[in-house]
């Protein structure tokens, strides 16, 4: 698969293994016949394991219909105390998305009305229809 940047993305390959069990901290990589360092330090979180076929398709861009909360949480304004209200997105703006478990950038191609179209900064692994959240960052916090 070819991210939007032009580097070449490849999936995970390897052989059928026996795990008696898998436990949540452990290094399932280690059971495998997959290289251990690829799995460690986290860096497999949020990515999808599964049989050759099986799998949902990769996205490096996605369409999403969108609602945005009235006021920021947590975020006051100076002038009268009240949340601050929360902007409209706009064309070109980074945000975070998360789908799942796996959390990653993206920047906002296009907006029309609840529609918008953003582009990934790395590939997901998903189904359509799948909720996901939208964070953007709000002044200094």
């Amino acid at each position: 698969m070819i991210r939007v940047d032009g580097s070449l993305d490849r999936p995970f390959l390897s052989n059928v293994s026996y795990l008696e069990y898998a436990v949540p901290g452990g290094l399932i990589g280690v059971g495998t016949k997959i290289d251990p360092t690829l799995c460690r330090g986290d860096r497999s979180v949020g990515h999808i394991l599964g049989a050759v076929g099986t799998l949902p398709d990769i996205f490096t861009e996605i369409e999403i219909n969108f609602f945005l909360l009235r006021r920021i949480l947590g975020v006051r304004t100076e002038a009268n105390k009240k949340a601050a209200q929360v902007q409209k997105l706009t064309k070109g703006e980074m945000l975070m998305v998360n789908i799942g478990s796996l959390s990653t950038g993206c920047r906002v191609i296009a907006v029309k009305g609840e529609a918008a179209k953003i582009a990934l900064t790395d590939l997901i692994c998903t189904e359509i229809g799948e909720k996901i959240a939208l964070s953007r960052r709000i002044e200094k916090h």
